[in-house]
């Protein structure tokens, strides 16, 4: 694989773009428009534009559509909408699930990130709206103190931020005492690395060491969890729990993704050389790195391939996936510039 990690494209992106929002679905490289819109994307697709310095054109449009559709998924109580149709009808009830995790998520990323100052203001505005309620799902809670370690790192006084995130922490199982499988839920699932880097960002956000330092070690352990054979052996989409063989498909790029989000944010509080390696075999596993040897992703246009399954690559390229190669690529290219 190359040192280098390429740098991202946004031309199918741009393509599954609407003026509403980026269609969940493709066939091929053409959107499923009749499946509609969703928040979940809509959010990634904020946190991408938010942190792209390099393409301002394509990066502000999609944050301008984003923030938007991330406006309208609100309600003024705070849950969230998830699914619009094609028609921009919303199909479903506002909730507080990872839909409602991400949308924090994001706008805490624009408000700390984004280049386009209406889209900064706009995003803390929203941030405020949804962060006056709390989630009972581990997951949502922890994409929703990403984002508020993201408005605290340039808003340290950001009072809805910084009561969100220590309700975060507060609500953090305590550690189990399996050492053979520290994990705080009994398989692996989807998106994984998310919760260590959600403890790591509370932790640095709290200046509390122990709570960075244990999503450290989480982190740690799950990389070696997640890696096989030298490259990443990401858990599948049916799970992974103790004991259970690998390679196993099919293997999602969002959990890739997740990987260098976490292994980003570990390289910045802690000089082990184990997160930017991380990072840039989670930018090689899109090059082909991983169980199947095939690229999952297209670098003509950046599209990014739905699942690697045993017999090959689902070349679907959804949003997710699509979203989850922009978003690595990004996070290699930042690790290489730190190290230069």
């Amino acid at each position: 694989m190359t040192s280098a990690a390429p740098s991202p494209v946004f031309d199918h992106l741009l393509a599954i773009t609407d003026h509403r929002g980026t269609f969940e679905h493709a066939s091929f490289s053409e959107p499923r428009v009749e499946h509609g819109y969703c928040t979940d994307d809509m959010a990634r697709v904020l946190v991408v534009a938010a942190r792209e310095p390099e393409q301002h054109a394509a990066a502000n449009r999609l944050a301008r559509v984003a923030v938007q559709f991330l406006n309208e998924a609100q309600t003024f109580s705070g849950p969230c909408r998830n699914r619009m149709d094609r028609n921009g009808r919303w199909t479903d009830q506002p909730a507080t699930e990872d839909a409602w995790g991400r949308c924090l998520w994001g706008l805490g990323t624009a408000a700390a990130h984004s280049d386009v100052s209406l889209v900064r203001k706009l995003a803390v505005i929203q941030f405020e709206r949804s962060a006056v309620v709390r989630s009972p799902w581990p997951r949502a809670m922890a994409f929703a103190a990403l984002g508020a370690a993201e408005l605290l790192s340039v808003e340290p006084g950001h009072r809805a931020a910084r009561a969100l995130i220590t309700d975060y922490a507060a609500g953090i199982a305590a550690p189990n005492t399996d050492a053979a499988w520290p994990w705080p839920e009994p398989r692996l699932t989807y998106a994984n690395a998310l919760l260590p880097e959600a403890m790591i960002a509370a932790g640095v956000a709290l200046q509390d060491a122990a709570l960075r330092d244990r999503g450290l070690d989480l982190l740690a352990w799950l990389l070696a969890e997640e890696t096989s054979d030298g490259h990443l052996s990401p858990t599948p989409a049916g799970g992974r729990g103790p004991g259970d063989t690998r390679p196993a498909f099919d293997q999602q790029p969002i959990e890739v993704c997740a990987i260098a989000d976490a292994c980003a944010r570990a390289s910045a509080v802690d000089t082990s050389s184990i997160w930017p390696d991380s990072v840039r075999a989670a930018s090689n596993w899109f090059e082909g790195d991983n169980d199947a040897g095939l690229p999952m992703w297209d670098p003509q246009t950046g599209g990014g391939f739905d699942g690697l399954h045993a017999d090959g690559v689902n070349r679907n390229q959804g949003a997710e996936s699509t979203l989850a190669v922009l978003s690595t690529l990004q996070r290699a290219r930042q690790i290489s510039t730190v190290q230069q």
